[in-house]
C-alpha cells in the first residue's frame, strides 16, 4: 500500500478532533449526514490511503457504540445476510486495492459525496434476502474505495420500515460489521493502525460527545433549513477535491 504514516500538524489533529464531534452532533441530531461530511474533510487533510481506513475506525466506534446499546432490536437474520455479501465484497476489494492510483481514490471519494448529496432519494421497495446480499456486497466493496457508504446502507435499512428503535439498531450493526471488515482488509493489506491510534481514539471520543449532544436537541432543530446547508458545505468539499486532482 506505500506509506501510511504521517505526522500530523497540531492545528490539523484539533480540526480532526473538532470535526468529529460536529459531523456525530450531526447525525445524532438529524439523522445521517455527519459519516459524509466527515470523509469530506478529512480528505482535504490526510493521504487518500490513511483516509480511508482511519475514517473506518472512527466510524466503527461510533456505530459500534449505537449497535451495542440498541443490541436487543437487531434484526439477527438480516444481519447475517447482509455479513455474508459483505464479507464477499471485502475479499474482492482486497484483491483491487493493492494498486489503486492515489488520484483515482480522491476522485471517487468527490463524485461519491455529489451523488449522495445531489442524486434523487430511491423509492421504497422490499428488499428480499438475497437482495440484501447484494447490499451487503455492493456497499461494503463501494466502502473500502469511496469511504463512507452510510447513505447507502440508510436507504436499504429505511425500505425494511421497522420503527425507529430497530432502524437505528439495523443500520448501526450494519455498518459495524462492514467498518470491521475494512479495517481487516487494510491490515491484512499493510495499513498501521498503531501509529494512527491516537487521533482515531480521540476522534472517536469527540464523536461520543457530539452523539450525546446531538440526541439532546434531536428534533429540536430545523431539519429542512439544515440540510440545504450540509449540501452546500460537502459540495464544496467535494469540489475542492477534484480541484487538486485536476491542479497536479
Amino acid at each position: 500500500m506505500g506509506a501510511t504514516t504521517l505526522v500530523l500538524s497540531s492545528f490539523d489533529l484539533g480540526l480532526l478532533i473538532i470535526s468529529s464531534g460536529i459531523t456525530s452532533f450531526i447525525t445524532a441530531a438529524v439523522g445521517i449526514g455527519g459519516g459524509v461530511m466527515l470523509l469530506a474533510i478529512m480528505a482535504s487533510i490526510l493521504p487518500p490511503m490513511v483516509l480511508i481506513p482511519v475514517h473506518g475506525m472512527v466510524q466503527l466506534g461510533s456505530n459500534a457504540n449505537r449497535a451495542f446499546v440498541t443490541r436487543h432490536h437487531i434484526h439477527w437474520p438480516m444481519l447475517i445476510r447482509f455479513a455474508i455479501g459483505a464479507s464477499a465484497g471485502a475479499l474482492l476489494a482486497s484483491q483491487v486495492l493493492v494498486e489503486l492510483p492515489v488520484d483515482t481514490i480522491r476522485l471517487a471519494v468527490a463524485c461519491f459525496i455529489l451523488l449522495v448529496v445531489w442524486a434523487p432519494k430511491p423509492k421504497q421497495v422490499t428488499v428480499s434476502h438475497t437482495g440484501t446480499l447484494l447490499v451487503g456486497f455492493a456497499t461494503t466493496l463501494i466502502s473500502m474505495f469511496v469511504g463512507a457508504s452510510g447513505p447507502l446502507v440508510a436507504a436499504f435499512i429505511h425500505r425494511m420500515g421497522h420503527d425507529k428503535l430497530a432502524t437505528t439498531a439495523a443500520f448501526a450493526s450494519c455498518m459495524s460489521f462492514q467498518h470491521i471488515l475494512k479495517a481487516a482488509v487494510f491490515g491484512a493489506l499493510g495499513f498501521a493502525f498503531a501509529d494512527w491510534w491516537q487521533p482515531i481514539l480521540l476522534m472517536i471520543l469527540s464523536g461520543a460527545v457530539g452523539t450525546w449532544l446531538g440526541l439532546k436537541l434531536l428534533n429540536k432543530i430545523p431539519a429542512q433549513r439544515f440540510n440545504q446547508i450540509f449540501k452546500w458545505m460537502v459540495t464544496l468539499l467535494a469540489l475542492r477535491l477534484i480541484w487538486q486532482v485536476l491542479a497536479v
